[in-house]
């Protein structure tokens, strides 16, 4: 096997390695609040949410793929890159996500693979190579995802209340009992539409790059072996990162569940369509934060939400560190 074949056979293991450790975490995103309001168990939530994701993945690849191109080819220029580059901006994105899963923290995981690629981009041929239009709007979602899922959260629990306040308590929860089992499935679905296709983008950048090819392609086998590494991870579940989402940022009832989950969907599914890799962690634990807000403001446990913030901040500065290290090793290596 020549160097060229056996790097381009590491950025398909690391690839789908990234989209299990992508389920593992975000797991969290989808199923945390229908076990948090224990409206759903925890083996039939993460079914639930392994087999929404899938259809999420297939459906966005099939549908446009937009935000793996976003990866492939949007954030550094493609051919600026080697296999070698791609090994390194990936595996840098991993170890990060791993680490945090570890310690239960909810993160990006799409922002940790922005990061580490555009580490792994500077340091093989400076930042002359990055796509500045493309990165802008990452940066942009960054600070406006969790912001709209506050709100949105915050502003739709505030809807339900008024809608439903001439009704009982115990109406109102048998009512969303069902409907966040409805909105989870949407999170399980929107969040394949833009986590699911990371693998894809990284495989189709990786084949790209081996084939000299001008042309950004998605086989379809990469397609589904993508879409299914994701399931997977969520199949195993993110257990610590699930307690933190569900019911350490504040105590979760089915319409708080449902409120956040349905107004994080939303973000997600839009920023899908625009292409944009947003952050699934971000939008969902606004989202919490905000329905949880809205009995009072000392019912969110701040000093968790502050730890969840201080993670979303420090992963892109640790991932271009890591992605540049590891491109910079490599190169002393080969």
């Amino acid at each position: 096997m020549d160097d060229s074949l056996f790097l381009l056979v590491l950025i398909i293991i690391a690839a789908l390695g990234f989209g299990v450790s992508n389920g593992l975490n975000d797991a969290a995103n989808a199923i945390a609040t229908v076990i948090g309001s224990r409206v759903l168990s925890p083996r039939n939530a993460i079914i639930m949410a392994a087999i929404f994701n899938l259809a999420g993945t297939l459906s966005g690849a099939l549908l446009g793929a937009y935000v793996a191109k976003t990866i492939g080819k949007g954030i550094v220029m493609p051919e600026a890159l080697t296999l070698c580059t791609v090994v390194a901006g990936v595996v840098a994105a991993v170890v990060w996500v791993l680490t945090a899963t570890y310690y239960g923290m909810p993160m990006s995981v799409s922002h940790s693979l922005v990061a580490g690629l555009l580490g792994a981009g500077i340091a093989a041929g400076g930042t002359d190579i990055i796509v500045w239009g493309t990165f802008s709007k990452v940066l942009l979602a960054v600070l406006f995802a969790p912001l709209l899922g506050f709100a949105g959260g915050f502003g739709f629990m505030v809807l339900i209340m008024w809608l439903f306040r001439r009704s009982a308590p115990d109406r109102v929860s048998n009512i969303f009992s069902k409907v966040q089992i409805l909105a989870a499935a949407f999170v399980a679905y929107a969040h394949g539409k833009n986590d699911g296709q990371m693998p894809i983008g990284i495989i189709a950048l990786g084949l790209m790059i081996y084939y000299s090819k001008d042309q950004f392609d998605i086989p379809l086998w990469v397609i589904f072996a993508s879409a299914a590494s994701v399931a997977i991870g969520i199949a195993f579940g993110g257990w610590r990162v699930i307690k933190t989402v569900g019911t350490k940022i504040t105590t979760l009832r089915p319409v708080h569940g449902s409120a956040a989950e349905t107004s994080a969907a939303a973000v997600i599914e839009a920023a899908s369509n625009l292409g944009i890799p947003v952050s699934t962690t971000q939008c969902i634990s606004g989202s919490v934060m905000g329905a949880g807000a809205t009995k009072r403001l000392s019912a969110v446990r701040w000093g968790v939400a502050r730890s969840i913030v201080i993670t979303w901040v420090i992963t892109f500065p640790i991932c271009i560190a890591l992605g540049w290290l590891l491109e910079k090793g490599f190169a002393l290596i080969g």
